[in-house]
């Protein structure tokens, strides 16, 4: 409809971060003394997206998606090392299916990684990072989650608004009409995928989280074959099972509770 990928990135956040403003506000007492990690939330949330939709959109994307699915190893490991969570041979088993099936859905062979740029960097940095930032969500988890929620969005816009700034791009901004629909795709679409899945990585360890969350790559491949002509070959379904198979693994156990106490909203 005309309207620029990081334009719509930049309305669709600070409309989101708007709208949760109020509640930040109103749940400001109940992080007295823990304002610095609301601070750190929004830098990693934000660098998190910026780096991310950046990478997507000057880079390949299959090549920014496979990059930015090392989330698993980066949250095992920082969680692992902040959190104190320690990983059984389960959980790294389940890490490794994981990428696997990853790895095969997204077609990797041995041209892939020839040579490292910037937009490769972006994309790991961004996984690692997003891993930072859902580390921080359980680490507050006693900590009501629409506070940290509006403070990931407001950096998301505070950063991406920046760097337009200094990149601007050519693009014009189309008609009011579609910069409305990007306003609703924030208020409505970003806040309830967003709140889920914050919630979700709150009461969760970092690595069970994280493994789960790939699933998304599934739902993806098989969404764009339900409502496309494409038809899935066998690696795609073969890496579609394998990623299943490690979410089922982990789901399936008992999950630890937060050390704290549970997440308000």
């Amino acid at each position: 409809m005309g309207l620029d990928g990081m334009h719509l990135v930049f309305i669709a956040f600070a409309s989101a971060g708007i709208l949760l403003s109020p509640l930040l506000y109103l749940q400001r007492h109940a992080w007295e003394g823990k304002f610095k990690y609301l601070l750190l939330i929004a830098l990693f949330g934000g660098f998190a997206n910026l780096s991310f939709q950046t990478a997507i959109y000057h880079g390949d994307v299959v090549r920014v998606m496979i990059l930015f699915y090392l989330v698993p190893v980066w949250s095992v490991l920082g969680g692992w090392y902040f959190l104190k969570e320690q990983p059984d041979w389960i959980r790294v088993v389940a890490v490794v299916v994981s990428l696997c099936g990853a790895l095969l859905i997204l077609q990797v062979d041995s041209e892939t990684f020839s040579g490292l740029s910037w937009i490769d960097i972006l994309a790991i940095a961004s996984g690692m990072t997003f891993a930072m930032n859902n580390i921080l969500f359980r680490y507050t988890a006693s900590q009501p989650v629409g506070g940290k929620v509006s403070a990931m969005f407001l950096g998301c816009a505070f950063l991406i608004g920046t760097y337009l700034l200094i990149q601007p791009t050519q693009a014009a901004l189309p008609s009011n009409t579609v910069v409305w629909y990007a306003v609703l795709y924030g208020v409505l679409f970003v806040n309830l995928i967003t709140f889920g899945t914050q919630w979700g990585v709150t009461q969760l360890e970092a690595g069970r989280a994280a493994l789960i969350i790939v699933m998304e790559l599934v739902v993806a491949v098989v969404s764009v074959a339900l409502l496309t002509d494409i038809t899935l070959h066998s690696r795609e379904i073969i890496g579609g099972l394998l990623v299943l198979t490690a979410a089922i693994v982990e789901g399936w156990r008992e999950p630890d509770k937060p050390d704290t106490d549970s997440a308000q909203v």
